[in-house]
């Protein structure tokens, strides 16, 4: 399959320039000005072409909680919010902490064939808070291990989970919650164990991402210890946490305050936040008024973080793009997020001046919890491209 898509804006973290781009294979092969290949021929005019967007967040609920969200629709609203691979938390049922899990995601998806997924595996088995032995038995499809959703408190397991993490050249990415201290202090509660992980990933030298990261000083202490010249500690933060403040919509963490969430746009911007991740977290409408936490996030990322971001002035289009897809693609280990010769061709193409209106009953997904229902946003994924085919 070949396809040169003509006269558009190319953008990635690197390069922002009026050309065209041709995929051959699966692959980028040629990109530049002029450029003229006998194929299918795109007219990308009046749009921009980017690097597929990567989510090292999202839930799927599939196998267990399929009611609110499978492998299909998730893949499908994945590909309306320009994503074409999601890294796939592990609170299904079963909790995924086993390689049979593994399997059944992976095959499904790749059945489907529309977008690439990541399974991650639970730290603890079953999320019981203290076995590890499961983590014996993973192959090297494994890159990332986490109990998101529930935070590690026990210092020794979180300790030994690290050394055995490092071991096998795993990435262990925190929920940042203390739940003994919750009740109390939600806000504590993240910064305690926040600080404690960065400190103990420093000792047993385990890279460490933690995931929604959500106040300020949390951001203020990842800012500390990487300029101290800790290698291994990485973050994402959430669209919901960029765009809200002093909200009371139920999510984990929770929306915080204004000033956190200017700290966190400044942290993007000076590269303390290494990625974006949605937290896609669909639910049905019974079990969010039970309180449920938790929101819909891969078809508005894009509209929100660029109008929160890009448009407000805050960084330009090559610095979300970083945080979007090469950051993420860097983190995952995988041949995708950039326009390179060689990379996948896994790109979509936006309109930054169409103006949208979010209405949750047009989602793909089976979830409709969004607090952004009827809110404006500019930006808009036109096209999304897995592979070289146009999938959206």
């Amino acid at each position: 399959m070949e396809l040169l898509i003509k006269g558009t804006r190319i953008v990635d973290e690197s390069q922002d320039f009026l050309g065209d781009l041709y995929i051959k294979d699966g692959k980028i092969k040629d990109f530049g000005k002029d450029l003229d290949y006998k194929c299918d021929v795109f007219s990308g005019e009046g749009l921009i072409l980017m690097p597929a967007f990567i989510d090292l967040h999202a839930h799927f609920r599939d196998p267990g909680y399929t009611h609110k969200e499978d492998l299909f629709t998730g893949s499908l609203a994945a590909l309306k919010g320009g994503y074409t691979f999601v890294n796939l938390m592990g609170n299904t049922n079963p909790i995924c902490s086993s390689m049979d899990v593994v399997n059944y995601v992976l095959d499904k998806s790749k059945d489907l064939n529309l977008i690439d997924v990541h399974q991650c595996v639970s730290v603890t088995k079953d999320f019981d808070g203290k076995t590890l032995d499961h983590l014996d038995t993973l192959d090297n499809r494994i890159k990332i291990i986490t109990d998101d959703g529930k935070g590690i408190n026990t210092n020794i397991v979180m300790y030994n989970a690290m050394v055995k993490a490092k071991e096998k050249g795993l990435i262990l990415m925190v929920h940042s919650e203390d739940e003994d201290l919750t009740p109390i202090d939600y806000r504590v509660s993240e910064n305690i164990i926040t600080i404690r992980d960065i400190y103990l990933s420093k000792v047993t030298q385990c890279w460490l991402h933690l995931t929604h990261v959500s106040t300020k000083e949390s951001i203020k202490a990842i800012r500390a210890a990487k300029e101290n010249g800790h290698k291994h500690l990485t973050c994402d933060v959430t669209p919901h946490h960029i765009a809200l403040w002093d909200s009371n919509y139920k999510v984990n963490p929770p929306i915080r305050e204004r000033e956190d969430v200017e700290v966190i746009i400044d942290a993007i911007a000076d590269g303390t936040v290494d990625a974006i991740g949605t937290d896609h977290a669909p639910h049905t409408k019974e079990d969010k008024e039970k309180g449920s936490p938790g929101l819909v996030g891969l078809e508005t990322s894009f509209s929100i973080c660029y109008t929160s971001l890009v448009k407000a002035g805050h960084i330009d289009l090559k610095k979300l793009s970083k945080v979007m897809s090469a950051n993420p693609a860097d983190i995952l280990k995988i041949n995708k997020g950039r326009i390179r010769i060689g990379c996948d061709a896994d790109l979509v193409l936006v309109d930054i001046d169409k103006k949208i209106v979010v209405d949750s009953n047009e989602f793909e997904s089976k979830g409709r919890n969004t607090p952004f229902d009827g809110r404006e946003f500019y930006g808009e994924v036109q096209h999304t491209i897995k592979g070289g085919e146009i999938k959206y």
